[in-house]
């Protein structure tokens, strides 16, 4: 944890902050978020040497979110700041419509996935964000007054494993005004952005009343540690969840799972409950839970004697048995199509990742979609076709179309004409999703 809030960090003292969330390489190739305020200025400031003594190097990543007039300048003038320090620097641009409600959760989510994906792109496995203990005080509370559970309170992971490396926190356990001392015994200032005092934001609101928590004894430090607690026990229980999993449901390459009615059902509710949501997210190819009524109740059907009823949650099908339950992807819930650009990956329907052969052509319009029933109506009759598996979970697979109608499927060794049009579009897919099984989702150092 910190110690005084007028004390600098210097290089030692980083070091003492970041090496217990490795391992990292011989020499680590990181990545840095860098908004341009004093958080993200300092950690870079940080993290460069931090790298370069042990042979590795540092992308700072900045975001322009296009949200306002001067987004773009704010981001060259961030870029040259980093360029003064020799730190390499690389600007993201978020494109297309911006939302007119729930601005600030769509521009993290989409800061997310430009990060993660310029970092998946080049293989850099670890992106480090500027995240500290006033940050953590502040979700925990949030989180609170939003009626979260133990997982919620939780906070913030100082490592957050994802489908490509990890988030990691080093200055999580620091607090805002440390991170001030540091940039000022580097000489250096910082803009702050005038968002962060805007009262239309939760926290903004929250940081005006820090003083009025701080004489109750809702102070960052408590705060914080009460958030580390939680997290010890968040930890425990997906390591049991993932236990549970193990042992009680296979996951095939198809992108269906077949779970254990009779395991899941004699597991603590709580656990129980939890195996589900992590099905969920795994085959249904969604980063986030239901809602907790509706996998209450499907938990109370899972728990229950008897036939389930067949139903649909979380974008999956869900056909139940005596013995077995049958998680597939609801392919009806599969919108829109993704373009095949040969030589190209993609992560499709946020399950499967497909990379296209660079010499992939045809009539044009090559796009991936779910096969459908359409789809499976014009394969089935194919011998080679027949392989085994839910009739549901072949309507879900990703197929390849042109203009001329279906190409490919993949999963089904299917191709409309392989003599005359050549190599397949699709070089590999396997089913790979956003949301693992049985991955560590919150880890505490």
């Amino acid at each position: 944890m910190d110690t005084a809030d007028d004390e600098a960090l210097d290089g030692a003292a980083f070091a003492r902050l970041i090496e217990p969330l490795g391992p990292f390489e011989p020499h680590p190739s990181l990545a840095v978020a860098v908004s341009g305020g004093p958080d993200s200025r300092a950690l870079a400031l940080l993290a460069a040497p931090w790298a370069a003594e042990r042979g590795g190097t540092v992308a700072a990543l900045v975001v322009d979110h296009g949200l306002s007039e001067g987004s773009a300048a704010a981001a060259s003038r961030t870029l040259e700041w980093l360029a003064a320090h020799g730190i390499a620097g690389v600007r993201l641009c978020w494109e297309g419509p911006k939302p007119t409600a729930g601005v600030q959760a769509a521009a993290r989510e989409a800061r997310y996935r430009l990060l993660g994906q310029w970092c998946a792109d080049r293989g850099v496995l670890h992106l480090m964000t500027a995240h500290h203990r006033d940050d953590q005080a502040e979700t925990v509370l949030l989180r609170l007054a939003a009626g979260s559970g133990l997982d919620g309170l939780a906070a913030m992971p100082r490592i957050q494993e994802t489908s490509w490396g990890r988030v990691l926190r080093p200055l999580l356990g620091v607090s805002r005004p440390r991170l001030r001392a540091t940039l000022a015994s580097l000489g250096q200032g910082w803009i702050e952005d005038p968002a962060n005092a805007d009262p239309a934001f939760a926290r903004a609101r929250l940081r005006r009343s820090a003083g009025v928590l701080a004489r109750e004894g809702l102070t960052p430090a408590r705060l914080g540690a009460t958030a580390s607690r939680i997290g010890a026990a968040r930890q425990a229980l997906e390591g049991e969840t993932a236990a549970l999993l193990a042992r009680s449901v296979s996951v095939l390459p198809a992108g269906y799972a077949v779970a254990d009615r009779k395991a899941l059902a004699e597991a603590p509710p709580d656990l129980s409950r939890r195996a589900l949501e992590r099905i969920l997210g795994c085959i249904g190819g969604r980063l986030y839970a239901p809602r907790r009524a509706r996998l209450a109740r499907l938990l109370g059907g899972v728990r229950g004697s008897g036939v389930m009823e067949v139903r649909t949650l979380a974008g999956c099908a869900i056909g139940p048995s005596d013995e077995a339950i049958l998680f597939i992807r609801e392919a009806g819930a599969i919108r829109g199509t993704t373009p095949a650009v040969p030589g190209g990956e993609t992560l499709w329907d946020g399950r499967f990742r497909i990379s296209f052969s660079r010499t992939a052509a045809g009539p044009g319009g090559l796009h991936l979609r779910a096969l459908g029933a359409a789809g499976w109506r014009r394969v089935r009759g194919d011998a080679e076709c027949g392989f085994a598996m839910p009739d549901g979970a072949r309507r879900a697979l990703p197929a390849v179309y042109d203009d001329e109608g279906l190409r490919e499927v993949p999963h089904l060794s299917w191709r409309r004409n392989p003599a005359a049009e050549g190599d397949p579009v699709v070089a590999s897919a396997a089913f790979a999703p956003a949301r693992p099984l049985a991955a560590t989702e919150f880890a505490v150092v």
